[in-house]
C-alpha cells in the first residue's frame, strides 16, 4: 500500500500538538530522513475554545476546524487527525460534507482498551468538563463493554485548572503543582475502582505518567499518533517507551 499523508489539526493546544508529532516520530520504524512519513500540521491555536463553546454558548470552533480540514486538503494531506479530545465533541458535524477522512480519538481509545486490557471494566476518565458533559467519549467506551468513572465536584474542578494551567506553564516548577493535581485526582479515580485511567485531554499526559499510577494509564495522544502511523501504512514501532 502506498503511503499516505498525515494531516495534523492542531494548536488546541500547541505544546500538546508538538507532544503528538514527537510520538509521530518516535513510533515510525525509520533508519533516515526518508523512511519518516510526510506529515502536514496546522497548528492553529486561533480555533475558538472548544469548551467554552460546549459549556457557555462561546464561538463555535466548527468553522475554523473545518477551514483547517480544507487547508490540510490543499497541502496534500490524505486523512486528518485532531490531537484535541474536546474538539471531537464535533467530530459528527465537521464530518458532514468533509475534504478528508477524520480518525476518531474516542474510537481509537475505546478499542485500544479492550484490546490491550480485555479484563478492565470500569475506567476513569479525566477530561474537560465539556468533553464529560457531553458524553459522547462514555457512550463510545461503553460500546466496548466499559463504565466510566469522571472526578466529582471539587476534583472536576481541579481537573480543569490542571489543563488550563499546562497551557499557561511556563517552565516545569510551573508543573510541579499540576502534576500533583492529575495524580492526585487519578489516584481517587483508582481508590473508586477505576481499573485503567484515560488521559482524556491532551493535555493531561504531559503531567500524568504511567508510573504516576497502579493501573494502566491510556495517553490519547500517543494511542492517535499510533493509529495515524497505521493509518499512513506503517507498522507503528513496538515497545516504545
Amino acid at each position: 500500500m502506498a503511503e499516505r499523508v498525515i494531516g495534523v489539526l492542531g494548536g488546541m493546544g500547541p505544546e500538546a500538538t508538538l507532544a503528538f508529532f514527537s510520538w509521530i516520530l518516535k513510533l515510525t520504524p525509520a533508519a533516515r530522513d526518508q523512511d519518516h512519513l510526510r506529515v502536514v500540521i496546522d497548528s492553529n491555536p486561533k480555533i475558538p475554545d472548544r469548551t467554552a463553546a460546549l459549556l457557555h454558548g462561546g464561538p463555535s470552533p466548527v468553522p475554523a476546524l473545518r477551514q483547517g480540514i480544507a487547508g490540510l486538503r490543499r497541502a496534500g494531506a490524505d486523512f486528518v487527525v485532531i490531537p484535541c479530545v474536546s474538539a471531537h465533541a464535533f467530530l459528527e458535524e465537521l464530518r458532514e460534507g468533509a475534504a478528508l477522512p477524520i480518525l476518531s480519538l474516542f474510537d481509537v481509545t475505546a478499542e485500544a482498551v479492550r484490546a490491550r486490557h480485555p479484563a478492565v471494566r470500569r475506567v476513569g476518565l479525566l477530561a474537560t468538563t465539556g468533553t464529560i458533559r457531553v458524553g459522547r467519549f462514555q457512550e463510545r467506551l461503553a460500546r466496548e463493554g466499559l463504565e466510566t468513572l469522571t472526578p466529582a465536584g471539587e476534583d472536576q474542578e481541579l481537573v480543569m485548572r490542571t489543563i488550563y494551567g499546562v497551557k499557561a506553564a511556563a517552565g516545569e516548577a510551573d508543573r510541579r503543582p499540576l502534576r500533583e493535581n492529575a495524580r492526585g485526582v487519578a489516584g481517587r479515580l483508582v481508590a473508586a475502582g477505576a481499573e485503567a485511567v484515560i488521559a482524556g485531554c491532551t493535555e493531561i499526559p504531559l503531567v500524568l505518567k504511567p508510573e504516576d499510577l497502579p493501573v494502566p494509564l491510556f495517553d490519547t495522544l500517543r494511542l492517535l499518533a499510533e493509529a495515524a502511523v497505521a493509518t499512513a501504512g506503517r507498522t507503528p514501532r513496538a515497545g516504545v517507551p
